[in-house]
């Protein structure tokens, strides 16, 4: 699972891959801003067919967050 959410994170906020880890943050690692986490929530739910609630988004601070999440509810 991971592999795929590093992968799509890359595509959606053009970062490098080396810099998606599980304890990487959104905001502060990675530079996303809300719009960023808006269309990445998109990317996520069209690549993996999940629908993540934005109350859920917003909570979820790094990129292990996201990957627990689909896990517990994928």
């Amino acid at each position: 699972m991971f592999e795929k959410v590093r992968d799509i994170i890359v595509e959606t906020l053009s970062c490098s891959a080396d810099d998606v880890t599980m304890t990487a943050t959104l905001a502060e690692d990675l530079g996303a801003d809300s719009l960023d986490a808006v269309e990445l929530n998109m990317a996520l739910e069209d690549a993996l067919g999940v629908s993540i609630p934005d109350e859920e988004l917003a909570a979820m601070k790094t990129v292990g967050d996201i990957v627990a999440y689909l896990e517990a509810n994928n």
